[in-house]
């Protein structure tokens, strides 16, 4: 049933109100901040829109870090995040998936970073979270998204 069927259902019950509406939205506490993790590839999917902004990245066959990575410049932004540590402690997923599920910051944090929306087709790069141990499915909760020659900080605004 879709959400639209849903919602008339319960509102001919009088239950709309009392209905739960389900996203895939997963909180930081969901995914282990000790393991930054680093993807790069092709936004084959995007979902712009909240609670956070979604997109579907496809990898290369062969995924390298970048020589330069700990070397980036990083914008500040209002949170407490370590970034060059985070940065230089960034590594390759162990999973050999080759879409992942990234997660973005909610539109208006993107829009305060000034960052374009990203369309199907893109080239990015992101460093993030994903589950403890790899396990469950191929999510990334991203912390920096490289873009277009910039990078954006999502945990926060700009400070």
């Amino acid at each position: 049933m879709q959400r639209r069927d849903l919602i008339q259902a319960g509102a001919g019950l009088g239950l709309v109100g009392w209905i739960p509406v389900t996203r895939a939205h997963h909180g930081w506490s969901s995914f282990d901040q000790d393991r930054p993790i680093y993807l790069e590839g092709r936004a084959v999917e995007v979902k712009w829109r909240n609670p956070h902004v979604e997109l579907v990245l496809e990898l290369p066959e062969t995924l390298q870090l970048p020589a330069d990575l700990a070397r980036r410049p990083l914008p500040a932004q209002t949170a407490a995040v370590d970034g060059p540590a985070l940065l230089a402690k960034a590594v390759l997923p162990s999973r050999r998936d080759r879409r992942w599920e990234i997660e973005l910051a909610p539109l208006f944090r993107l829009g305060q970073w000034q960052m374009p929306e990203i369309r199907a087709g893109a080239a990015l790069s992101v460093v993030g979270f994903t589950f403890k141990d790899e396990k469950g499915d191929a999510i990334l909760r991203a912390e920096y998204v490289f873009l277009d020659g910039k990078t954006y900080g999502l945990r926060s605004g700009p400070a």
